[in-house]
């Protein structure tokens, strides 16, 4: 039997107010090194709040977010770094992370989590090439020491130049757009947006992927190309993949695990198929009571 991959993400006791509606209560999850989290339920569940809190756009009001790059080992001193009050806590072998104490460029920058969004957002005036290289400013600026020396041209900034343009470019390759390089994105079709959209966010090198709804509006063609890019993201770049996803088709064939929210609670965590079978899951998608699926599931002999 297959040992299980190390956790990288750790959601604990989540909850998200504002005002008087509570929109996440006291949501535990964790999500695993190259694997496909699915964070699934019905609309209104709260699965964007909790993207928001993991990516710094929100500040939980309870609850801890913790990330770890390196040597899983440094879960073990997530107390300390808790009492500490710090926002991490770095070893030789790695570094753990409280994501709900870090901005949201850090959480980008420095913990390697990067997202996309319901609605696409492109740069739309600029080419799909351009798009791929301003994901990866902070490498560029890094290189050229923060002066004109990228002006220039000096120092180690065109080395920097030349492997960002290589990363770019072997992202288009591999979302099948080389020849639209010079195109403006706004003027790709729908389908191919989404997937600029995931490279674009991939050019960052990220350790967590944060999709949300990649699929919505796709057709089946394009879904069943969408499929197999997260796929060879999770299998070839190792990066594991948090997913909001209303299409279940997609959700069932390339998750490894899923969690189901309704109303802002936890109702179920497991595998795909345990998910798929769970009484409350399906009272929460056909929106009844879990009595009349428990009597329905009787009558059939279920």
């Amino acid at each position: 039997m297959t040992a299980a991959a190390p956790t990288l993400l750790e959601v604990e006791h989540l909850t998200m107010r504002f005002g008087g509606l509570v929109a996440v209560n006291d949501l535990s999850f964790s999500a695993r090194h190259s694997e496909i989290t699915a964070l699934i339920g019905p609309s209104g569940a709260g699965k964007t709040t909790v993207f928001n809190c993991n990516t710094g756009f929100y500040k939980p009001t309870e609850g801890r977010i913790g990330l770890v790059h390196g040597d899983p080992r440094l879960w073990s001193e997530i107390d300390v770094l808790t009492l500490g009050g710090e926002r991490r806590l770095s070893r030789p072998d790695g570094t753990l992370y409280l994501l709900e104490r870090m901005p949201e460029f850090l959480v980008a920058h420095r913990a390697k989590v990067a997202r996309t969004f319901q609605n696409i957002r492109l740069f739309s005036g600029m080419t799909v090439l351009e798009n791929l290289l301003v994901a990866q400013h902070n490498s560029l600026m890094l290189a050229s020491g923060y002066t004109i020396l990228g002006v220039l041209g000096l120092g180690g900034y065109r080395t920097a130049e030349r492997a960002a343009i290589e990363r770019a470019r072997d992202w288009l390759a591999r979302i099948d757009l080389t020849e639209r390089a010079d195109d403006p994105a706004g003027a790709l079709p729908y389908g191919a947006q989404r997937r600029l959209e995931i490279a674009r966010a991939m050019c960052t090198e990220p350790m967590l992927l944060c999709l949300d709804e990649p699929a919505a509006g796709l057709n089946p063609r394009e879904t069943a190309a969408l499929n197999e890019l997260i796929l060879s993201i999770r299998d070839e770049n190792k990066t594991s993949v948090l997913l909001i996803e209303h299409d279940m088709s997609v959700v069932m064939q390339i998750s490894d695990h899923v969690v189901v929210l309704d109303y802002g609670v936890k109702i179920a965590d497991g595998s795909p198929e345990a998910v798929r079978n769970d009484s409350k899951v399906i009272a929460a998608y056909l929106g009844v009571a879990d009595e009349e699926v428990a009597a329905a599931e009787a009558e059939v002999g279920l």
